[in-house]
């Protein structure tokens, strides 16, 4: 396994008329430099629709078109066909013949909510918003939410550049649940969508995250695809080279009425099931769910697990979950080491505090999670062990590093782990204080 620090990679996307077809077209992401001689990292479409991911390299001379395309075939060639009826049956849920097709045609996606939260990010919160309004959605309205600001320059961009095109909410108490929440009372959608400020979203992105809630009542939440738009430095490379935000190419429904035997600690694999940045939820279903735990995400000691709480509240709730990776975003990964480093820990302290708020808020789930805990643990080992052994592989080829996962890293997250709970309680006993205070001064 090589030890190499990784070099820059240019991202780009793909598309061919058929697996084994000829080149649609092949472009730099959105915002993305041209393609220049050395490693490509290249989104898959077929006929528009992502379908897997290639990294190649381009000599000086090469024409980067064939050389994708022929990866491309390959990789496609190894999967095997997918077509609409083997679609539909990887997320039909098992014993309900009644539910519709997600994929027919004539579908009218319901009228959706998209709430960006941001701080003192108006750079990358334009770039975001200039793709947002860019969708190919037929009724939708945008949302930012101003979280704790310390200056003027996200109302101002928000008021100014995009006066009546986006609405602006201002949300003072610091951390990325509240400002969902907030986000979330303001929401007048059928579908309440999120997303961060460092994206660029796919035209398609809002239509194929809400197209399933018209397919399927019982549906509570979509999540979907998130891809790196850019490969510079070595952290962004080594984070996708260890799965990143992705989830693959696989739609899948999770259903509580039926729990997948490949997941033992379902739902408390929440992990899998998508992330924050590009994820939607059946508006009455999230209310009912009690919305986002104040006292989890970015912005408080908890240092995560909004999104995976929420994931979890609305499937205990009843409600299904619909992994689709035709809703498309490209993310900006944070480029240093420190970064990463960051990005480590909070992932560590954000998994244990949404179990830790998820007992707190749920406690008929302990016994739940203690009877899975054994068989998931083993699971997990086993898991781990396939990873260590990762010789190969692309960014965003799940299960195989083509670069070793530093073990300063791996502490990290395991000091994250066993900080969660305590940073979640710290940030629920804030949370309480501050609507303490808030009751005493109605008063």
């Amino acid at each position: 396994m090589s030890s190499r620090p990784p070099h820059s990679i240019s991202v780009a996307e793909l598309d061919l008329a058929a697996p084994d077809g000829p080149v649609l077209s092949l472009r730099p992401v959105p915002g993305g430099p041209q393609l220049a001689p050395g490693d490509v990292y290249a989104l898959v479409r077929v006929e528009g629709r992502p379908a897997a991911t290639v990294l190649g390299t381009v000599a000086e001379g090469d024409d980067p078109a064939e050389v994708l395309a022929a990866l491309a075939r390959g990789r496609l060639a190894e999967a095997g066909p997918r077509t609409d009826a083997e679609r539909f049956a990887a997320v039909r849920p098992l014993a309900r013949p009644d539910i519709l097709d997600w994929n027919r045609k004539g579908l009218t996606p319901p009228r959706a909510s998209v709430i960006v939260a941001t701080r003192e990010r108006p750079e990358s919160l334009a770039r975001a918003l200039d793709s947002l309004l860019a969708q190919d959605h037929p009724d939708h309205e945008l949302i930012v939410v101003d979280n704790a600001p310390r200056t003027t320059d996200t109302h101002d961009l928000v008021t100014g550049k995009y006066a009546d095109r986006v609405r602006y909410v201002r949300e003072d108490t610091p951390g990325l649940a509240v400002a969902h929440n907030a986000g979330l009372a303001a929401a007048d959608g059928t579908v309440v969508a999120f997303t961060d400020d460092d994206v660029i979203a796919d035209p398609h992105w809002l239509t194929a995250l809400t197209e399933p809630f018209a397919a399927d009542p019982g549906l509570g939440c979509v999540t979907g695809l998130i891809l790196p738009a850019r490969l510079r430095t070595p952290a962004q490379i080594l984070l996708e080279s260890h799965g990143g935000f992705a989830k693959g190419f696989a739609p899948r429904l999770y259903d509580p009425a039926h729990p997948p035997a490949d997941e033992p600690l379902f739902p408390f694999t929440a992990g899998s099931f998508g992330s924050g940045a590009s994820m939607a939820f059946r508006t009455s279903a999230l209310r009912r769910a009690g919305g986002f735990d104040p006292a989890t995400g970015t912005g408080t000691t908890a240092r995560g697990g909004d999104d995976l709480y929420a994931f979890v509240a609305v499937l205990s709730a009843g409600f299904r979950l619909r992994y689709t990776p035709e809703a498309l975003v490209w993310h900006h990964h944070r480029e240093t080491w420190q970064d990463l480093r960051n990005q480590a820990y909070g992932y560590g302290a954000g998994l244990t505090a949404y179990l830790t708020a998820t007992l707190v808020r749920r406690p008929r789930m302990l016994p739940a999670l203690l009877t899975r805990l054994p068989r998931g643990l083993a699971h997990a080992r086993t898991m781990t062990a396939q990873r260590g052994e990762g010789d190969g592989g692309v960014p965003g080829e799940h299960g195989t590093q083509h670069h070793p996962w530093p073990r300063s890293l791996s502490r990290l997250e395991r000091r994250g782990m066993l900080y969660g709970p305590i940073g979640y309680a710290k940030a629920r006993a804030k949370a309480r204080a501050r609507t303490g205070l808030r009751k005493a001064a109605a008063r």
